[in-house]
């Protein structure tokens, strides 16, 4: 994911397009052309350009993951030892599949890390694979009860 640059604005119907695809990627552009009150070419164009910027990064599909089987989420804080490896633990954490999402934060711990397994005994394999990677210190674990919302639209 390539990052942002600071200097990168959006205007107003911008922010409208992306409100209006962040619904529903698989929008056509016809379809947010009419929300918004641009042509299609004129929204093709201008989601083009914000792709071609970085603004948009890509279209994802989201999954419902219970029913792929996917029924357990826990988040898990790491912290890593402060040593030669911890530039080594982002890539790493990558290469586990159940992690779902990974954020560099302050605090207590230098990540937290969203995790999805079958099982909740699915965890402990998996925060054996985390805690087995050079540099990570310690884990704290929170167990999902019930997932509120999640993947909100963008609105703004």
């Amino acid at each position: 994911m390539s990052e942002i640059q600071e200097n990168i604005h959006i205007d107003d119907m911008d922010a409208r397009i992306i409100s209006a695809l962040s619904t529903d990627s698989r929008r056509s552009y016809a379809d947010v052309g009419s929300e918004v009150g641009l042509s299609t070419a004129a929204v093709h164009e201008r989601v083009k350009k914000m792709l071609e910027r970085g603004v948009i990064q890509r279209f994802a599909l989201q999954v419902d993951h219970e029913a792929v089987g996917l029924n357990f989420t826990a988040f898990v804080a790491i912290r890593n030892d402060g040593g030669a490896h911890c530039r080594e633990i982002a890539p790493r954490l990558r290469e586990i599949a159940a992690v779902q999402e990974l954020h560099s934060v302050a605090g207590e711990y230098d990540f937290l890390a969203k995790v999805r397994t079958r099982h909740a005994r699915d965890l402990e394999g998996v925060l054996y694979q985390i805690k087995s990677i050079p540099g990570v210190a310690r884990t704290t674990s929170t167990v999902v009860l019930n997932t509120e919302f999640e993947g909100q639209p963008l609105k703004l």
